[in-house]
């Protein structure tokens, strides 16, 4: 029998949460590379509870036991912080949102929270769906959402088919997303968020966020920016006006490749025309104990430590990702058989003074070797478009020997793949004719490797198309051999 009561467990919950709150506001001090590396995880946490372990422990556990019924059922009722089954909350995704929430909104003196999911799709359903909210006073009303089109082709299909097609949710596209007038024409009373991928995924598309959210703030309407490619480390769309960013945290958050996960952060008190108070007032934490409690998109505790680990270098892998993007992006576009080359990083890119003003490596004016001066960044994701035709595109791409086929990126290897071939070729051609992706163009994410050496695979690859004989890359497969077995064949 238990002899405490429960308000002995919320007591106890509150002097805890207490403490945690001012070990957060003394993380909230420290410079951004601090924060990626110690994240939420204290020492007094590890003495206290994980055996002194300097690194935050995986905890595989489906499940939290409780002392008795009374603590059970304050944490059920979640009166009192708990792990109660880790589709919902577990001490590892706990720790991956702490550092998400803080890095997303780090220097902007914004309050914000994270919700982890098991993918960036998982990410960008769990935002928007929770926004399509039904006015109660227009039961037969058909509600939209302004978005641009230049979109992954994974986000393409969600609101196309999922959204558009099966549910009747009109999905407003913007073709033009550096056009404001255009998002506005879209605008009605029945819209009921806007969103943006920047850069966009492959092509490089940008708008002025600070005029897209002035803009919902006029309509009362959310903003979301999928800002996977530029990472925290580049732009965090919170210090601009966004209530919401959504990221795949597979991608530049994390560079090993060994996990997929994704991620809502969300500043508190977000605009909303429908929807509780309660949804409004953490978005992201409303998701996290309700909707996602009961349709189970979120990540697993060792996908979450996996990205922990990645996170912690991320400044400075982005800052050298994207200055050896830039080369690369330099050396292709004076390049013969080289069409157009996208990347924000050239001047010659239309979006790059807009991009500029958006796109900065985070804290770079404490860094001695940029002497006190903030420095712009442009990230690891180009692509170029090959002067011929789609099977001089496909023979050059064939031709890689170091650069990777995958539709991947974000690695710590350089990978290549054709979008119209792979991540967008479900959207039809009409889709990506608006979208802007040919099936000449090859997008590039640029890893680790010495840019000169990045540089000679392309080289080699490019000299296909003057007849030249190079070996082939790809492996042949005997048969029966220990590599057809593996693959099945």
């Amino acid at each position: 029998m238990s002899l405490k009561g429960k308000n002995y467990y919320i007591d106890a919950a509150k002097r805890a949460m207490k403490w945690h709150e001012e070990n957060i506001n003394k993380m909230k001090a420290c410079r951004f590379d601090t924060i990626a590396v110690h994240g939420i995880y204290s020492m007094q946490e590890s003495l206290d509870f994980n055996q002194g372990s300097i690194i935050e422990p995986m905890y595989m556990s489906t499940s939290q036991a409780y002392r008795d019924s009374d603590e059970m059922e304050a944490a059920l009722a979640y009166e009192v912080p708990t792990w109660c089954y880790s589709r919902i909350g577990n001490p590892s995704m706990y720790y991956l949102e702490g550092v998400l929430a803080l890095i997303e909104s780090y220097g902007t003196g914004l309050d914000a929270s994270c919700c982890a999911t098991s993918s960036g799709m998982a990410a960008i359903a769990s935002a928007a769906d929770n926004l399509l909210c039904f006015d109660p006073d227009k039961p037969d009303q058909k509600m939209n959402f302004v978005a641009t089109c230049q979109v992954y082709g994974g986000t393409f299909q969600q609101f196309a088919i999922r959204k558009h097609q099966e549910k009747n949710i009109e999905w407003r596209q913007v073709i033009n997303s550096a056009d404001i007038s255009e998002w506005e024409s879209l605008i009605d009373e029945d819209t009921r968020f806007l969103y943006g991928e920047m850069p966009s995924n492959p092509g490089q598309a940008f708008f002025d966020l600070e005029k897209i959210c002035e803009l919902a703030k006029k309509h009362n309407l959310p903003v979301i920016v999928d800002a996977t490619v530029a990472s925290p480390a580049l732009m965090r769309p919170l210090a601009f006006g966004a209530d919401i960013v959504v990221q795949s945290v597979t991608k530049s958050l994390s560079t090993s490749g060994f996990g997929i996960g994704g991620a809502v952060i969300a500043k508190k008190n977000i605009r909303a025309r429908y929807g509780s108070d309660l949804m409004k007032a953490d978005f992201a934490m409303y998701l996290k104990a309700l909707p996602n409690r009961d349709n189970g998109p979120n990540i697993s505790p060792m996908n979450a430590i996996l990205a922990v680990n990645d996170i912690r270098t991320l400044r400075s892998r982005m800052d050298r990702l994207s200055r050896s993007t830039l080369k690369i992006a330099k050396y292709l576009k004076q390049h013969k058989h080289i069409e157009q080359v996208d990347y924000l990083g050239l001047e010659s890119h239309p979006l790059h003074e807009l991009a500029k003003k958006y796109m900065v490596l985070v804290d770079s004016e404490y860094d001695e070797q940029y002497g006190g001066q903030k420095v712009n960044r442009y990230g690891h994701l180009m692509s170029f478009r090959v002067k011929g035709s789609a099977q001089d595109t496909r023979d050059v791409f064939d031709a890689f020997g170091m650069i990777w086929r995958a539709t991947d990126l974000g690695r710590i290897k350089s990978v290549a793949t054709i979008p119209a071939i792979s991540t967008h070729s479900q959207q039809g051609e009409e889709g990506r004719r608006l979208a802007d992706i040919p099936p000449t163009l090859i997008r590039l994410c640029i890893g680790g490797e010495h840019p000169d050496d990045i540089i000679a695979d392309i080289e080699q690859a490019l000299a296909v198309l003057d007849g030249k004989k190079i070996s082939k890359s790809t492996p042949e497969y005997s048969a029966g051999g220990a590599s057809s077995a593996l693959l099945g064949w």
